[in-house]
């Protein structure tokens, strides 16, 4: 026969048990958070000129060469006040192609373009969508939180999807 743990053992064994619990979930929720707050600021950088329009420069570019990590074209203004250009450049992508024309929002005070739209906003959000999909991880093994893991894995495959669709 196994003799009783006296009720003051016990009670300290549960005592810690929860004070690793609160531990783990607390940690495990603090890297989450820092995970999709590195989400956002990875993907703000970008998006703010595709969102936020008003007084900036809007048109299309025609790509007519890409080398490396940048392609280039003639930018031709759509909105009043902008000036059309010879060459601006925009960053080379898989969505991006030699002979295609795109709707870009020029970055102020530079010749940098960003593509503009539906296709663009799901683009700049791209990193957003990774750390969506990596904090479900998190959330589900660390927390133990099952369904808000699937909520935000789910949301950042779909739009991981809408992205892949929009840029094509």
């Amino acid at each position: 026969m196994i003799p009783a743990m006296p009720a003051t053992a016990t009670s300290a064994r549960r005592a810690s048990v929860t004070a690793l619990r609160f531990g783990r979930v607390s940690m495990a929720g603090a890297f989450a958070a820092l995970i999709l707050f590195a989400g956002v600021w990875g993907s703000w950088g970008t998006a703010q000129h595709v969102m936020l329009v008003k007084g900036r420069e809007t048109g299309t570019v025609e790509v007519t060469r890409c080398a490396g990590d940048t392609c280039t074209g003639p930018f031709t203004p759509t909105s009043a006040g902008a000036r059309p250009r010879a060459r601006v450049e925009i960053a080379h992508s898989v969505a991006v192609r030699t002979g295609a024309t795109y709707d870009v929002v020029l970055k102020p005070g530079s010749g940098d373009a960003v593509r503009s739209g539906p296709a663009g906003i799901l683009y700049a959000w791209l990193p957003l969508d990774g750390a969506l999909l990596l904090a479900a991880v998190v959330v589900a093994g660390g927390m133990r939180l099952v369904r808000p893991a699937w909520v935000l894995g789910l949301s950042g495959a779909v739009l991981l999807t809408a992205a892949f669709v929009a840029l094509q």
